[in-house]
């Protein structure tokens, strides 16, 4: 899919513009591949934004790499900024732009990659510099590659997964056991919500209907695309496709069956309703579980009460997850490229992805995953890790969901009494308008 991409973008003149963007940095930055500069003498600057997560969850992580790189690089100031998700990108944009210092190192999540390396914004690095490539979940891989070329560093995985009261499925079925298949998981949510009728806003699976990270996992559960590359070199929306369908309505089917609170809330709070008890189970990512157990704001008594599951599909299988996760990327407008790049080769080592596993943080990479499998707090998301689906990397993909068409064709169904196929229709239409212009 990489070349036909590049064929059909006018990739090599990225490739000569984006070379010619870091060409200041020395062999090593043209390369992406290590400087032969002296560390000591190296002088400069490098600006690092992290997401407030590492803040939160891993703040001795960053100060180990920050304590490694100022050793190595004495002479060098670096300079940590964190961010929130809500405005990161408006404020890359205009700092790219050259409305304020850009970073020289920034995170990115994997759904935001495309749109940077097709604008020529990142510096290309060499994939064999850092701990544990070979054996990075492809997944992630995949939104940070585009023609053979590697544009960031793949950081850290999520997973969606079922998170279930089992004092609510003890007392509705007799068992806190989960349910092995989906058919048997509707029996036992059935149970639950016959047995707190009573409870007005109450549901047995809290599955928030503009919830497209959801509703594209069933899409892709009966073979389902959101879009497709064509032999014209060209995407085009398909969840008009049949198997497609198939997937939206049956995600349509659960939320209407067992979601008995608003319909058009998106999932951003859902961690709260499991909290406060107004729902047996969610799907979502597993640190939603602290948080719904949190101190302050979740409910602690629920800590050995909730518990994380695989989530089961249709047909037998298991519902396949989106791939989340975040990557670290070098900005074209970095003065220090070589020291940038040293501080992600630190901050993805094996040594500091042992951190996050030590945190029940999914790492970048199967070697580090292969114990989290089997360890019960991180057993569902790190086995359904590998076979993940992610979205169409595609040029025009953000502007697909900054445009929220997904979430707009689902609230069409779920509020606005569209049918299925009228609103996957449209959607495709949606969509063919936006996924092959760069957003």
């Amino acid at each position: 899919m990489n070349r036909r991409l590049m064929a059909a973008f006018g990739v090599a003149a990225l490739l000569a513009s984006t070379a010619a963007c870091g060409s200041g940095g020395g062999s090593g930055a043209a390369s992406g591949g290590p400087s032969s500069a002296d560390p000591k003498t190296m002088t400069g600057s490098v600006t690092i934004w992290l997401m407030n997560e590492a803040q939160q969850n891993w703040p001795e992580l960053v100060q180990q790499v920050n304590d490694e790189f100022a050793a190595k690089y004495p002479k060098i100031d670096l300079k940590l900024s964190y961010q929130g998700w809500a405005d990161k990108i408006a404020k890359l944009d205009a700092a790219l732009a050259g409305q304020g210092e850009a970073p020289d190192v920034v995170e990115l999540g994997n759904t935001e990659t495309m749109k940077y390396i097709l604008n020529n914004s990142l510096l290309p690095v060499d994939k064999a510099s850092y701990d544990n490539s070979d054996t990075w979940i492809k997944g992630l891989v995949k939104t940070c590659e585009y023609q053979d070329k590697l544009y960031c560093v793949p950081y850290y995985a999520g997973a969606r997964v079922g998170i279930y009261n089992t004092a609510m499925f003890q007392e509705a079925t007799g068992s806190a056991d989960f349910p092995a298949t989906e058919e048997e998981l509707k029996v036992a949510l059935d149970k639950v919500a016959a047995k707190r009728k009573g409870d007005k806003g109450f549901s047995a699976l809290y599955l928030p209907g503009p919830y497209w990270y959801a509703a594209m996992s069933y899409v892709e559960a009966y073979g389902g695309t959101i879009a497709r590359f064509d032999a014209t070199g060209k995407w085009h929306g398909s969840l008009h496709d049949e198997k497609s369908q198939k997937g939206v309505q049956h995600f349509v089917d659960l939320v209407k069956t067992y979601n008995k609170g608003d319909l058009t809330v998106n999932e951003l709070n859902q961690s709260g309703v499991l909290g406060k008890q107004r729902a047996a189970m969610l799907y979502g990512n597993g640190w939603e579980i602290g948080t719904a157990t949190a101190p302050v704001g979740g409910n602690p008594s629920l800590k050995d009460v909730l518990k994380v599951v695989g989530m089961p599909g249709p047909n037998g299988k298991p519902l396949p997850s989106f791939i989340g996760g975040s990557d670290l990327a070098v900005t074209a407008k970095s003065q220090s490229p070589d020291a940038a790049k040293d501080w992600i080769r630190m901050f993805t080592s094996a040594k500091s992805q042992q951190v996050l596993v030590d945190k029940d943080t999914l790492p970048n990479n199967l070697t580090q995953l292969a114990p989290l499998k089997s360890k019960p707090t991180t057993a569902a998301a790190a086995n359904a890790v590998p076979n993940a689906w992610f979205t169409p990397l595609a040029p025009g993909w953000g502007a697909v969901e900054k445009q929220n068409v997904l979430v707009n064709m689902l609230t069409d169904i779920l509020k606005n009494g569209k049918t299925v196929d009228q609103a996957t229709q449209e959607a495709d239409a949606k969509i063919d308008q936006l996924i092959n212009n760069p957003s």
